[in-house]
């Protein structure tokens, strides 16, 4: 292990302490890197997908105090000696990024690379400073620079460029998916998806054009898209990786993939649906890194975060999640599995489908077209005598009867509606035929949310708000006395010009009490309920979106798209 410890052993102490790299993992390494001398060990960590290019700058910067370059700083102009050969600079991964009289500044993906450094000091007479960038962000600015100033996505476009493909002619279409330039496009969407922590990609034919649009945050954004003829090669290469039928053209396919990029695992959900001119693909992105189950990542502080505590602690009964899709349920779920998750229970899920797995955790897949639905699941896990229960979602009257069985036998039960408020959950219960008594009596709380987009701490700037909004918001409840400061979005390298860099939820909880169980028993509609819930002092999605918005967490124009309110 020497031979890879020195002179990285600082760059792997930090790896392994940040659990990027195991040990075993690191041997892997050692076994490759006997066979492929021509490339160094942070190279080999990154093509071997151990970890990311992200991982190791920063650990290079923790080890070696370098500075990291942004995306943005990389110049469009070269600034090495044109003695510096072009396939050196690719080799290694190095770029030029100022000069001066007496020395160069340089990126390079491996600044401990004495060689490297030794070699340019030679070549031009001058020193060099080193500073840290990653491989993929120094490989685009050196075609810039030494290209014709076109990305390595536009390059690829323009070798897209195919023939009409006969629908009918599978073979070709077959041989055309699995050619370099379409897998290469393929894996720079999916590439350029996960730099942008899109949760979706959407590909989409019309008659003249091929859209691709990744959704980040929420929200949709075009990114560079092969050419209309090659729409099919595309959709074709797509569908091998998720093991769909490419004959099938007429009726809609799901699939799978897994996939090692950019030192992440991905799991790729891919659904596909016929459309007038060809198939409209929708690939979402589950990253199991980056998705973080915990309550204040997720947005729940003080009152909101002690009361849901409380209530998932208590040994039976069931909790509700409520809010409509893309609103955070299923990672608030898991969540609070998570806190679940001791030895001393037993936990058994079903789902459809099931997002993340977790290690301890009985998960099922609800498989309707063998009849394995909600409730013919649920009735097998009672006798399977678990502590905790988790129903993706309570969709009939048969599911939630069992649920409510499940809670009164001594189960902590907890599961999903699509409602718009906490009170509305109630409601929706009654009618779908649930009896009061019963709800009363197993309900001990309903939790509604939205998500909102956390405003990028990079660049967002300070704005004092007018009087006619704080007076038309009441936001003196909040801040009685001194100026209101609220917060707007600018743009920068870091979000993507967006303003906007990651989501949270906004939350209200109603904690189930006798005053609010007997305007249940009563049949009382769901806003005397929500007026009374707000009484015995809960916060509506509402208010909790201001107060984040007070925080300078998100804006006020986010929290008014996330909810009802005007």
């Amino acid at each position: 292990m020497n031979e890879l410890q020195d002179p990285y052993q600082a760059l792997l102490d930090i790896l392994k302490r940040k659990e990027k790299i195991s040990a075993g993992e690191l041997k892997k390494v050692e076994r490759v890197k006997k066979t492929s001398v021509a490339e160094n060990l942070p190279q080999l960590l990154v093509k071997l997908g151990l970890c990311s290019e992200l991982d190791v700058a920063d650990a290079f910067v923790e080890a070696g105090q370098y500075e990291k370059v942004k995306a943005s700083e990389y110049p469009l102009e070269m600034q090495l000696p044109e003695s510096v050969s072009q396939r050196f600079l690719k080799q290694y991964h190095v770029i030029g990024l100022t000069h001066d009289d007496s020395s160069f500044t340089v990126a390079m993906m491996d600044p401990e690379d004495q060689f490297v450094i030794d070699s340019l000091e030679l070549v031009t007479g001058k020193k060099i400073n080193v500073k840290v960038g990653l491989m993929s962000e120094i490989d685009n600015a050196l075609e810039v620079q030494y290209g014709e100033g076109r990305s390595q996505m536009e390059k690829t476009i323009e070798d897209l460029n195919f023939d009409d493909i006969g629908e009918e002619d599978l073979e070709h279409l077959k041989d055309l998916a699995s050619e370099a330039p379409v897998i290469k496009m393929v894996n720079l969407i999916m590439q350029r998806a996960i730099e942008n922590r899109a949760s979706d990609i959407h590909i989409e034919p019309f008659e003249q054009t091929l859209k691709v649009r990744l959704r980040i945050d929420g929200v949709l954004k075009e990114i560079d898209a092969p050419s209309v003829k090659s729409t099919a090669a595309v959709i074709s290469r797509i569908k091998i990786m998720a093991k769909l039928n490419i004959a099938e053209r007429r009726l809609p396919q799901d699939g799978r993939i897994k996939v090692q990029m950019l030192g992440k695992e991905l799991d790729l959900r891919v659904s596909t649906i016929p459309t007038m001119y060809g198939e409209s693909v929708v690939i979402r992105l589950l990253d199991k890194e980056t998705t973080v189950f915990d309550f204040k990542s997720l947005g729940f502080e003080g009152r909101h975060l002690t009361q849901f505590l409380e209530v998932l602690a208590l040994p039976h009964g069931i909790i509700l999640i409520t809010g409509p899709t893309g609103s955070g349920k299923s990672t608030t779920m898991y969540a609070a599995l998570k806190v679940l998750n001791t030895s001393e229970r037993k936990i058994i899920t079903v789902e459809d489908p099931v997002e993340y797995q977790m290690e301890g955790v009985n998960q099922i897949q609800a498989k309707p077209q063998i009849g394995l639905t909600f409730a013919s699941a649920l009735r097998s896990i009672v006798r399977q005598d678990p502590d905790v229960i988790m129903i993706g979602e309570m969709r009939d009257l048969e599911t939630a009867r069992i649920a409510v069985q499940s809670a009164l036998t001594g189960h902590l039960v907890l599961s999903t509606l699509h409602t718009n408020d906490a009170a509305g959950g109630v409601t929706r219960l009654l009618d779908m035929g649930l009896e009061e008594y019963l709800l009363t009596s197993t309900v001990n709380g309903i939790l509604a949310q939205r998500l909102v987009r956390k405003l990028c701490p990079e660049c967002k700037k300070p704005v004092p708000a007018s009087p006619e909004l704080i007076n038309k918001l009441r936001l003196r409840r909040f801040a009685p006395e001194g100026d209101i400061m609220l917060h707007k979005p600018v743009g920068c390298s870091a979000c993507g010009d967006m303003g906007y860099k990651g989501r949270m939820a906004i939350i209200e909880f109603l904690q189930m009490t006798d005053p609010l169980r007997k305007l249940i028993m009563a049949h009382e509609e769901a806003g005397a309920i929500q007026k009374l819930a707000i009484e015995e002092g809960m916060t509506t999605m509402f208010e909790n979106g201001l107060a984040k918005a007070m925080q300078g967490v998100t804006t006020i124009e986010e929290v008014l798209r996330a909810t009802s309110e005007s």
